[in-house]
């Protein structure tokens, strides 16, 4: 558990006791037009974003690509941040003793973005120290300078990450991430005029996971399990993959999941909520280990390994314990399943085998799969 404060002055700057988690795969996401995002971090954890991120960004024209290289970026974006590495980013509610500054509140449209710069002061000192981010169509966050605050741990208050077994049982309930829910336009109550979306974050995770997939395909066709797992990726390997050479197979492996064959090659494997590690299997005799592994955020590989029958809706009301609940099914969108398209590029940017001139031809052709509505 740890408590950050200023750097300048040493005055606290966060609830006292924070736990660190993995960075969401969402963080940075941005979307729709308008649309009302709920808060990014839960109440009392952190994650630290190893790469540079937000102002001042920087023309790829003006970029070196032995310079990006080293930053572990092969292929072009369209710019690049110049800033400091390692924010932190909680949730807005965790802050304690600081000030907005006026003169930096700006906003694309509805709220705060950050474009100029840190836009929350140290109320003891009057030090820049961190950017609130509320603006309609991104995740509600407070982003700590990594060099404007200091982490302290909290004497006796040491947090173990749990052991997949441990996540399986203790934490699955709270960890699903249901594939659709219901999204509202900035400032609207979630009522009327609410509607029924592929999740954002699973479109997010699908933009990860994809860019793995292309990775590891060998410029072949891939098949993934029917069913959601199926409806989430299959559409988009088949138009991002050329058809004709034998296909190579992924399945979903993890923990309490069946065996995997022999004939699987490439597996979807979960990411540990606090750590960001991927599962492994105990056994390094067992298939899974010698297969290439695709990460998924947990609460996405555990819906799609262990589907509910159908996600919550929204009630009002409280039913009593004994009450049989009967809950009719949950609204599905209209739309066939999108990958996020900057989740897409960022991650696939940053995997070596974009050098190769097919998958560099697909990052430059992105626009063109987002018309055909592979990507949204």
């Amino acid at each position: 558990m740890f408590v950050f404060v200023c750097a300048g002055c040493g005055a606290r700057l966060t609830t006292t006791r924070l736990s660190e988690v993995a960075l969401p795969v969402h963080a940075h996401q941005k979307y729709g037009n308008g649309t009302q995002l709920p808060v990014l971090m839960e109440s009392g954890t952190f994650a630290v974003d190893p790469e540079p991120w937000g102002p001042p960004w920087r023309p790829w024209s003006e970029t070196d690509p032995d310079e990006a290289a080293a930053r572990g970026i092969y292929a072009p974006l369209h710019a690049l941040s110049d800033s400091t590495p390692g924010a932190i980013v909680i949730a807005p509610g965790d802050v304690r003793g600081t000030l907005l500054i006026l003169e930096r509140s700006g906003g694309y449209c509805c709220g705060l973005d950050g474009a100029d710069g840190r836009n929350m002061a140290c109320e003891a000192c009057g030090l820049p120290v961190a950017s609130r981010i509320d603006d309609c169509s991104l995740w509600q966050a407070v982003w700590l300078g990594p060099n404007a605050v200091r982490r302290c741990p909290v004497v006796g208050a040491d947090a173990v990450p749990l052991s997949w077994e441990e996540l399986m049982t203790e934490g699955r309930s709270e960890s699903s991430t249901p594939p659709f829910e219901p999204l509202a336009r900035w400032g609207e109550r979630m009522g009327p005029n609410h509607w029924w979306s592929w999740s954002p974050q699973w479109e997010a995770a699908a933009g990860k996971a994809l860019a793995h997939l292309l990775a590891v395909s060998e410029g072949r066709p891939v098949t993934v399990p029917d069913g959601l797992t199926g409806e989430v990726l299959q559409r988009a390997l088949d138009a991002l993959l050329p058809a004709g050479p034998p296909a190579r197979r992924a399945v979903l492996a993890g923990p309490q999941c069946p065996a995997v064959g022999a004939d699987a090659v490439i597996v979807l494997v979960p990411m540990h909520p606090q750590t960001g590690k991927i599962w492994t299997p105990a056994d390094p005799a067992d298939p899974a280990a010698s297969a290439h592994p695709v990460p998924l955020p947990f609460g996405v590989w555990l819906w799609l390994a262990f589907p509910e029958p159908y996600p919550p809706v929204l009630a009002s009301g409280v039913i009593p314990g004994d009450v049989l609940r009967d809950y009719p099914p949950t609204p599905r969108p209209r739309h066939a399943f999108r990958a996020d398209p900057e989740v897409f590029r960022h991650t696939l940017a940053r995997l070596p085998a974009v050098r190769s001139p097919w998958l560099r031809e697909i990052l430059q052709n992105l626009t063109q799969h987002m018309r055909a509505g592979v990507f949204w």
